[in-house]
């Protein structure tokens, strides 16, 4: 480590060892409020009942306001993407999985790559540092616009140009005082290719989601019962669903990533719908241990098989 680096090389070090580590991007934002447009957007979406059964997003306003509730005295939000795109998709006549959910859980891969990030960061000078991954109350897209990574397009995922949008999102949070980035202008323009697409209409043209329309939401959050207008919309989705991120123009563009952990599990690969249907739950554990698809359950998971379209899977053997 080169301890003669002036304090204004540090962004330019720091976003070299995130290259290294293994991220895609990274970027550098100033921690304030979040502006009231942004704050009073997510308030409206909650009041009305667009999170669906998500309880969890109505907490914590005041972090979400300003993740200075998170770490006391922080300065700067280092915002990292991690490129998850497969080399290969699942087979077309097997259920479909949402590609994040692929390979390894992403908390655990991102956890580890964030944590090195923060000591490296702690290396440069003495700092205080909390890493974040998905399950923080702070609004990871924003602070990714503001870090200049990217811009959030209409399907509410964060687009970086050239790159696409399956990335996933952490931040080290730091009281380092660092330079920060310039946010990207780009916006998605006229094209509508993602709201027309939804299989259920559940995106808007200002980037609201309707997570009780969303199929993403209902195969993995919802513990309850799909609804019957989503469930008639499954095909053979079973946990998630791409197509928004399939129809973007952005995507043309996406490569394969290169963190072998989030390689597609050979297990997960080769699910067909007859093996689903006869999952137990040690089957599942088996399966499906170090992946992001345990977040719906044995119980959810096979409640979403029982709402596939069987004929689908029957047709394919015809």
């Amino acid at each position: 480590m080169d301890t003669n680096l002036e304090h204004s090389d540090w962004q330019e070090a720091i976003r070299k060892k995130a290259l290294e580590i293994g991220f895609s991007a990274c970027g550098f934002a100033s921690v304030q409020d979040v502006p009231d447009a942004i704050f009073d957007h997510w308030q409206d979406w909650v009041a009305t009942g667009k999170h669906a059964s998500m309880g969890y997003m109505e907490q914590h306003a005041a972090i979400r306001r300003n993740p200075q509730g998170l770490l006391p005295n922080a300065r700067t939000v280092v915002s990292v993407a991690l490129n998850y795109y497969p080399a290969q998709s699942m087979p077309a006549e097997n259920p479909r999985f949402a590609r994040y959910a692929y390979g390894a859980d992403y908390h655990d891969v991102m956890r580890r790559m964030l944590g090195n990030l923060a000591q490296f960061i702690q290396s440069l000078s003495p700092c205080e540092c909390r890493c974040c991954c998905d399950t923080a109350p702070i609004f990871e897209r924003y602070w990714a616009v503001q870090a200049g990574i990217g811009f959030r397009g209409r399907n509410s995922q964060l687009i970086i140009p050239q790159q696409g949008s399956y990335f996933f999102l952490g931040e080290v949070l730091t009281t380092l005082d660092l330079p920060t980035s310039q946010p990207i202008a780009q916006q998605c323009g006229e094209c509508r290719k993602c709201i027309d697409a939804c299989p259920v209409r559940a995106i808007s043209p200002d980037a609201t989601i309707d997570a009780r329309r969303c199929i993403s939401c209902q195969t993995i959050e919802n513990r309850e019962e799909i609804p019957t207008e989503v469930k008639q919309r499954l095909g053979r989705r079973v946990y998630g669903c791409d197509t928004c991120q399939e129809v973007c123009p952005h995507n043309r563009n996406a490569k394969p990533t290169a963190i072998e952990a989030l390689a597609p599990l050979p297990q997960l690969h080769t699910l067909t719908y007859e093996r689903l249907r006869t999952l137990t739950p040690t089957d599942f554990s088996c399966i499906f241990a170090g992946s992001a698809v345990k977040r719906a359950k044995y119980n959810g998971l096979m409640r979403n098989v029982e709402a596939l379209d069987a004929s689908l899977f029957e047709q394919q053997k015809t």
